[in-house]
């Protein structure tokens, strides 16, 4: 079955095949599906998307579900398509703290090894970059991290790598889309039980020697010698029940900081129970740790989601903890990497940042002014990754300075290729006591940038459309902007519509004559560029039913900033309503 959408007649015939043939986990869920006529539509309605996010659902019965049987046929088709590119091909396998994520490790394993495809696990729950950094580190052909990021607790997910180490792309998604498409979920997976591959050699676990590597080649992006920082920073860490304590914890001790781990978030728990939405990027998942900073009185708190790809942090400022955004994060780690290669007498104008379409534009004013160059790619932090990948194919890996965006993630280095929350506390931490020695916190630095370079100010407003009649919504919509595109948003002229669904030229600032120009991939993108410098970005998620709508607002002074913004925001609701 592909991804479209199915009939009645075709829900009620696989549902029938789903009562005969699922395992017995299944089976009570799908009895109570007969007189649930809601849930049964949901979970058959169609086959969970596979896309360059992979698959993510909710756990649960049904062809629209994460399940052994979802695992298995995605899997398969990863085994026939990696079997006639590799003559021995190998697959390093991942997972963090959600359901089922044991058990749907062990099966994409003992699928691949029914397939003569050698794979290796990590034997117990390990950040999303430490299974990039395991994918290049053993030479594989290819990576899975079982993981739904920050979404809440009846999700899992199914990233795919490839031997980059960055998440495929929509290439790679598409001819492995297809090979999926021809497996059959209950006749085609093989298996081989993971006992027996382990014997046969055709599973094994990644050893404790690959993490050290990876803390060693974290470490390497520290600044400590350059800093000069003084005493050390004290630290709250909440890892929010996920996989980040273990290399977290290690990096911030190899850099002499005092942490204060939240001994309840601390614990892995799939159902996240003191946050029931674990995303760093919202206050509520934090109240649990900004109680302990009130016993603890540290300098900074600091929370990684459940895959440890993504880091938040809460300042103490006049008396409260202030929540920086992804995007000033992102620009105070831009400036403070840029600041600590000055001081090492590193020559700007070679380097390189890179950044997203719907990041903040205040990278553009950071890039004019420090002379660096600053690629914008699309949505995803897999694209930012194929860029330091060209770069190191033309030898040129160290060129790479620092890549962002505006959902809180962050990486330095090449040694992974996807935003890495371990690499980005480090630096967060050395960066909040070099601006500490220098008498000013990081709100108080974030305002001395933008009193510098102008209020460059960010919103986003989601919109879900659930259910099967939500992907049909959500393409009329983008159809509709397209045909009939506004003249004004929020008063403000449209002054020109970039359409991204044909591809567009990439925006380097700074490029110098050795860059090749390079065209960004197709996307259901629209971007409204405003008068002002102002912008509207709307595009649906790649792997929730939601439209996203990304505004920039910029002015002179900080109140105006967000006034804009807020309009910005309320005609962006307007338009998706």
């Amino acid at each position: 079955m592909s991804d479209a959408t199915m009939t009645n007649t075709a829900i009620q015939t696989t549902y029938a095949r789903w009562l005969d043939r699922a395992d017995a986990s299944l089976q009570p869920e799908l009895a109570a599906m007969a007189s649930d006529e809601k849930a049964l539509q949901d979970a058959f309605y169609r086959d969970l998307a596979f896309g360059t996010g992979g698959l993510r659902g909710i756990v649960g019965a049904g062809p629209n579900r994460m399940n052994i049987h979802t695992i298995a046929r995605a899997t398969q088709g990863l085994a026939d398509y990696l079997s006639t590119r590799y003559e021995k091909p190998s697959v390093a396998i991942a997972r963090d703290s959600r359901r089922m994520g044991r058990e749907f490790a062990e099966t994409a394993a003992e699928v691949l090894a029914a397939n003569g495809i050698r794979t290796l696990l990590y034997p117990r729950i390990e950040p999303t970059p430490a299974l990039s950094w395991a994918v290049r580190d053993q030479a594989c052909s290819a990576g899975i991290c079982i993981t739904a990021s920050h979404n809440p607790a009846p999700y899992n997910g199914y990233k795919v790598y490839g031997a980059d180490g960055c998440q495929i792309t929509t290439q790679a998604a598409h001819d492995i889309l297809a090979a999926i498409n021809e497996v059959d979920t209950f006749d085609d997976p093989k298996r081989m039980p993971l006992a027996d591959a382990e014997k046969a050699g055709l599973a094994q676990w990644i050893g404790d020697d690959a993490l050290d590597r990876y803390i060693d080649a974290t470490a390497v992006q520290s600044f400590a010698d350059t800093a000069q920082a003084g005493e050390p920073l004290k630290v709250v860490y909440t890892p929010l029940h996920g996989a980040g304590l273990e290399c977290v914890s290690r990096i911030l001790d190899r850099i002499g900081v005092d942490v204060v781990v939240d001994p309840v978030q601390s614990v892995p728990d799939g159902e996240f129970p003191t946050c029931p939405y674990p995303n760093p990027e919202v206050r509520e998942a934090l109240e649990h740790g900004l109680a302990l900073c009130d016993e603890v009185h540290p300098d900074l708190l600091l929370a990684t989601d459940p895959d440890t790809d993504r880091v938040g942090i809460a300042v103490p400022h006049e008396g409260e903890y202030v929540l920086l955004t992804g995007n000033e994060v992102g620009i105070l780690l831009l400036d403070y990497v840029c600041e600590m290669r000055k001081r090492r007498r590193e020559d700007l104008t070679d380097k390189i940042a890179i950044t997203t379409i719907v990041s903040s534009a205040m990278a553009d004013a950071l890039a004019a002014d420090r002379g660096f160059q600053l690629r914008r790619t699309l949505t995803g932090f897999k694209y930012i990754g194929e860029q330091i990948g060209f770069l190191e194919e033309g030898g040129q890996a160290d060129r790479f300075m620092f890549g962002f965006e505006e959902s809180y993630g962050y990486l330095a280095g090449a040694h992974v290729r996807d935003k890495d929350a371990v690499v980005a506390s480090m630096l967060i931490c050395e960066m909040a006591r070099w601006h500490r020695a220098a008498g000013r916190n990081l709100v108080e630095a974030m305002q001395a940038l933008y009193e510098r370079y102008g209020f460059f100010k960010n919103g986003l407003v989601t919109v879900e459309y659930p259910g099967s009649e939500g992907a049909k919504r959500m393409g009329q919509i983008m159809s509709d902007l397209r045909t009939n595109s506004p003249a004004s948003i929020a008063e403000l002229a449209v002054e020109s519509v970039v359409d991204y669904a044909d591809g567009a030229r990439m925006p380097v600032l700074n490029p110098t004559v050795s860059d090749e120009t390079q065209e960004l991939p197709p996307a259901d993108v629209l971007e409204f560029r405003l008068e002002g410098g102002n912008k509207l970005i709307i595009r649906p998620s790649g792997t929730e039913p939601k439209v996203k709508a990304y505004a920039f607002a910029q002015a002179a002074t900080d109140d105006e900033a967000d006034e804009l913004l807020a309009s910005l925001q309320e005609a962006a609701q307007t338009l998706l309503s």
